[in-house]
Order: C-alpha cells, then structure tokens, then sequence
C-alpha cells in the first residue's frame, strides 16, 4: 500500500493522508507547534496510534489508540548515514537506513529483508512530505505513519542541534 502525508510548517494542524489515487486514507493531527507529538487517525476519523518524544529523550514512542506500547523508535549514530532502530513491542526489531544526502530510506526486519520503505517528496523550502511503501504483515501503515514522523521529528532536532553549535 502506497500513502501520501506530510508535516505543516509550524508543526501544528492536521494533514490528510491519502493513497496514490489521491483518496482520504487517514488524517495526520499535529498536536503543538511548541512540541512533537501527533495522533494517526483512519480514514473514519478514528484514532489508531499516537507518537512523541519521551519526556527528556531522543526517544520516540509510538502508541495504540488505548495507550499501549507498540514500539519505541531511537537514533544510532552512523557513519555517512542516517540509521533508526525500531522495537515494536512482540514484533520484532527493524532498522531504518538510509545513506547520506539521500531522501529515501528502506526498513528492514531482523533477517535483513525489506518490508518498508519511505521517502521525502517534497522540496527544499516545503515543510516535509512523505511517500510511505508498507509490504509488511506486522507493523499497519498508521503505526508506520507514526515511525516515518518520528524519523522526521528525529532529524529535525538534530539540524537545529547542529545549527544551533555553528559559531
């Protein structure tokens, strides 16, 4: 399944989710512009996952509609590349790669076999924009959604970081 979403520009409102034909598959509520978290919703309006950082941390949790855990998404530092590991809760662990300067990113499980892959489609003065290729039987599309955000969210802080350092 193919889905289209995106981030807003001062981090705050919500976005649709669509698929390719173009058709609502979801919304995207971006909770604050003072902070990162978000709440996926389905195409009816229902709340399926919730993302944020954990209080103090680079740690990003994704969330059921009832609260319950369903992963915890951190940053590994790399080499010449952008690299996340992902633990779902009871699914297995899956690493999110991407090389350096790309936009794209694969995620794969712990055999190393693909199931994921998402990309930036926007450009460089937009806010971010997401194309996200879900061909796993584990992780839903909406959990996925909450991960590519975290990932987002995850680089953000670290440019304003980097930026934040420049003399």
């Amino acid at each position: 399944m193919e889905l289209y979403f995106r981030d807003n520009f001062f981090n705050a409102g919500r976005t649709d989710i669509v698929n390719a034909r173009r058709e609502p598959a979801g919304t995207l509520d971006l909770k604050s512009a003072f902070g990162s978290s978000l709440d996926v919703l389905d195409a009816g309006g229902n709340l399926v996952c919730s993302g944020k950082f954990r209080f103090m941390s680079n740690k990003w949790e994704v969330t059921g509609a009832d609260g319950s855990l369903l992963g915890v998404l951190k940053h590994r530092l790399s080499f010449m590349s952008k690299k996340f590991i992902y633990e779902s809760e009871g699914r297995g662990i899956y690493e999110i790669f991407s090389p350096a300067f790309f936009k794209e990113y694969s995620i794969t499980d712990e055999r190393g076999i693909a199931v994921a892959q998402f990309e930036k489609v926007n450009g460089w003065f937009e806010s971010g924009a997401f194309c996200l290729r879900n061909e796993s039987e584990r992780l839903g599309s909406h959990e996925l959604i909450a991960v590519v955000m975290g990932v987002h969210e995850t680089n953000k802080r670290t440019s304003n970081a980097h930026h934040a350092n420049i003399p």
